[in-house]
This record gives C-alpha cells, sequence and structure tokens, in this order.
C-alpha cells in the first residue's frame, strides 16, 4: 500500500477505535505509530517521530495556561460563584416571559468566561437552575434544554480548553484564540436569549403553559454588588489582561486561579482537603490534556509523512469547488463526527486533514479554529453521545426527565448554533474583528 492509502485508513481506524470506546491518546499513539512503521518499514522511525512530539508538547511554554485555568475554574465552583450568578441574572430578569431562561443564560455565559469548561457549566447549572424551573412548573423539556444549550458557551467564550486545544494543533497563538472567541461567544449567547424571548411569544407550549407567577425575590443593590463583585474582577483580570496585553494567557490564568482562591478563602468555601481535592483533580485533567496534545502531535507528524494533507488539497482543487462548498464539506464531517465523538477527538483528528487546505487558501486559521470547536460543540447537543446532555441526565437525577426529553429540549439550541456557525462562515471578519 501507498503512504496515502495507510494514512487514510488510519484516520479510520483512529474514529474506530475512538467509538468503541478506546481512549483518546492511546488510539492516536498506537495507529500513529503502527502507520509509520508500515510506511516506512522501520520501527526506529517511528519511536524517532514519537519522541519528537513528546519532547515538543512536555516543553511547550503556554501548555502552562491549562493547569492554571483548570484550578481557576475548579476553585470558582468551590466558591459557589455560579449560584451567585445566576441570582443577579434571575433578578434582572424576574419580569419577561421566559426570564429565569434568559438568566440561565446570562449567567452560563459569565460562568464560562471563568471557567471555560461546558461540562462544569451544565453539571453546576443543572444543580441550580432547573429545579428551581420545574418549581416555577415551566416546561421540564425547556428547563433542561435551557441548561444544555447555554453549557456550550464553556468551549468558546476563553478561557476555553477546547481553543487551547486547537492553538497547540494549528500551532496558534493562545492568546489570539481567546480573544477571537469573545464575540462568537457573545453572538450565540444573544441568539439563545432572542431565541428564548420568541419561544415565549410564538411558541408558549414549549416554555410552559401553567407557568407560576413570578416568585423570584428582587436583589437590592448592595446584594447585587456583593455578588457581582468577585466575577467581574476575574473577569477584567483574565480576559482585560489578555486584551490589553499587560498579561499573557499563562499570567493570566497565574493570576486568576489566584483571586479565586482568595475569594474561596474569603467566604470560608473550601476546606484545607477540599483544596487537596483541587489540586489533584487539576492534576488528573492536565496530565489528560498533556498526553491529548502529545499524541495529536504524533499524529499531524504522521500523516504529514503519508502526505495526505497535500493529497486532500489537492483533490479539493481538482475537483473547483468552491470555498462555500469546501466549507459545507468540512462543516458536514464535523457535524457527523460530532454524534459519534467528542469535541477533543473532532478536533485531533480533522484540523491536521484541512489545515494545509486553509493555508493555501489563504484564511485565518484563527476564524477555522472558532469555526471548528462550534461546529464539534453541536454535539454535545446530538444523540448518540450528546455529552452535554448525559451529564444534565446524570447530574439531575430525577425520573420525571427522561434522556429523551434532556434530548429533545436542547435540539432547538443546537439548531440556533448552526444558524450562528453558518453566519461566522458567511462573515470571518466576526471571529478576528478584535484582532485587527
Amino acid at each position: 500500500m501507498s503512504p496515502v492509502e495507510i494514512g487514510m485508513m488510519s484516520v479510520g481506524a483512529i474514529v474506530v477505535l475512538v467509538y468503541m470506546g478506546l481512549y483518546i491518546p492511546v488510539a492516536l499513539g498506537l495507529v500513529s505509530f503502527c502507520s509509520i512503521w508500515l510506511m516506512s518499514g522501520k520501527s526506529i522511525l517511528a519511536f524517532n517521530f514519537l519522541k519528537v512530539a513528546v519532547g515538543d508538547g512536555v516543553t511547550e511554554y503556554t501548555f502552562a495556561t491549562i493547569p492554571l485555568f483548570t484550578v481557576m475554574g475548579l476553585l470558582v465552583s468551590k466558591a459557589g460563584l455560579g449560584r451567585d450568578i445566576y441570582d443577579v441574572m434571575n433578578s434582572a430578569c424576574r419580569r419577561v416571559m421566559g426570564g429565569i431562561g434568559m438568566a440561565t443564560v446570562g449567567a452560563n455565559a459569565v460562568f464560562a468566561a471563568i471557567t471555560g469548561s461546558s461540562i462544569a457549566s451544565a453539571s453546576v447549572f443543572t444543580k441550580i437552575s432547573v429545579p428551581e424551573m420545574m418549581r416555577l412548573r415551566y416546561n421540564p423539556r425547556f428547563a433542561v434544554g435551557v441548561v444544555a444549550g447555554s453549557s456550550v458557551l464553556g468551549m468558546i467564550i476563553p478561557p476555553s480548553a477546547m481553543l487551547i486545544i486547537y492553538s497547540f494543533v494549528s500551532e496558534q497563538s493562545v492568546g489570539e484564540m481567546f480573544l477571537a472567541g469573545i464575540i462568537p461567544g457573545l453572538i450565540l449567547t444573544g441568539a439563545y436569549i432572542v431565541a428564548i424571548f420568541l419561544m415565549a411569544r410564538f411558541w408558549p407550549s414549549f416554555i410552559g403553559k401553567d407557568i407560576a407567577s413570578d416568585q423570584t425575590v428582587a436583589l437590592s443593590w448592595p446584594e447585587i454588588l456583593n455578588k457581582s463583585w468577585p466575577v467581574v474582577g476575574l473577569v477584567f483580570v483574565v480576559l482585560g489582561g489578555i486584551y490589553t496585553g499587560w498579561l499573557t494567557p499563562v499570567e493570566a490564568g497565574a493570576s486568576g486561579a489566584a483571586i479565586a482562591l482568595i475569594i474561596a478563602l474569603i467566604r470560608r468555601s473550601i476546606t484545607r482537603a477540599e483544596f487537596w481535592e483541587t489540586l489533584v483533580e487539576t492534576g488528573h485533567i492536565t496530565a489528560a490534556i498533556l498526553l491529548l496534545i502529545m499524541m495529536a502531535s504524533f499524529y499531524s507528524r504522521m500523516l504529514g509523512y503519508a502526505g495526505l494533507p497535500n493529497e486532500l488539497d489537492s483533490l479539493l482543487q481538482s475537483m473547483e469547488l468552491s470555498f462555500f462548498q469546501i466549507m459545507l464539506i468540512y462543516v458536514l464531517l464535523i457535524l457527523v463526527l460530532g454524534t459519534l465523538l467528542d469535541t477533543a477527538s473532532i478536533i485531533l483528528i480533522v484540523v491536521p486533514l484541512f489545515i494545509t487546505l486553509v493555508e493555501g487558501m489563504d484564511l485565518s486559521l484563527v476564524w477555522f479554529g472558532i469555526v471548528t470547536v462550534i461546529g464539534a460543540e453541536i454535539g454535545l447537543l446530538t444523540p448518540p453521545l450528546g455529552i452535554s446532555c448525559f451529564v444534565i441526565k446524570g447530574t439531575l437525577d430525577d425520573p420525571r426527565i427522561t434522556l429523551k426529553d434532556v434530548f429533545y429540549g436542547a435540539f432547538p439550541f443546537a439548531v440556533i448554533m448552526l444558524m450562528v456557525l453558518i453566519l461566522l462562515i458567511k462573515y470571518p471578519g466576526l471571529s478576528t474583528a478584535i484582532l485587527n
């Protein structure tokens, strides 16, 4: 077999192995090692490729952003800031039909700016928002759908673990990826809020026909300030520091983690044992992501050795496809994979294949990263995988709400995500406006 044929088979083998349940880094490393060995006939060459990939991954300075933002997000959860954000947003939207859903979206957006995790957002707001909406007799499907849909903001609004992973795979600046995620994240947040307003007006049965009268207590200004200042301070330090250039992403992560720890200590919301558990969990998450990045680098080098990205580029150019036709193929590919694989797997598998083509078309790799992450994140809301939906069902543990209800409730928000994705493809400048 030719190297290109081996490379094509390796991509299919990785998808099959991951779908069968094999740990993603193991699948990437195993298939990449065997493919290089088959192409060269020399196992020593495969070992050399692996050595270079591991060395590059461990010594990358910007990798320090991962443990720092991870520990910041965990400390923020311990400090109870998710509850505070929700209370403030709920008070602000209390007089609007479906306002509690809008409050959930807004709180998720703010929470995303200080945690960067869709799974964390889904877990936190399932416990906070869903019981409150159920108490007020909202439609259960709407209640879980809002949480599922808005939880994906954690992977788009910086700091985002997926944007960090993409930056390593594509060799882009983590800071630029963070800044590029702000406007698309705000657009998606606004689209969700407008959609909830329209649902309440034209599709009230989905929101809930017998919603109880407003029972949300308005917060006083001192209460709002007391609940808001920690969140505002963190966002100002992290994103403001990166945007102004005062802080690098690594320094912003360190500063945010320190402030989150101080807030947790002031509130006495964390014990020594819990702090140690937080550090251990940070270590586990960091080690898992580091292994992902190293094996993704190994996989990218294998594809380059096989010449598969160049072959794909030549094939699509020979077909004389337009920009939108190429993007249609790409989006359909990641949407299909999104029903089977998680976001990280999709980024690690498809980006190395298409990155040469995107560079050849003189397109922004930063914009391409935003499109990739949003497209892959739609998979968090679609069966059969739908990780966010499974997290919500597992966290809620309410027999009245089935997994089918969660998927049905999340579907309108998946459609909205797709519409926003099309908008970002049509107008690439929306993703890079802050960078210009």
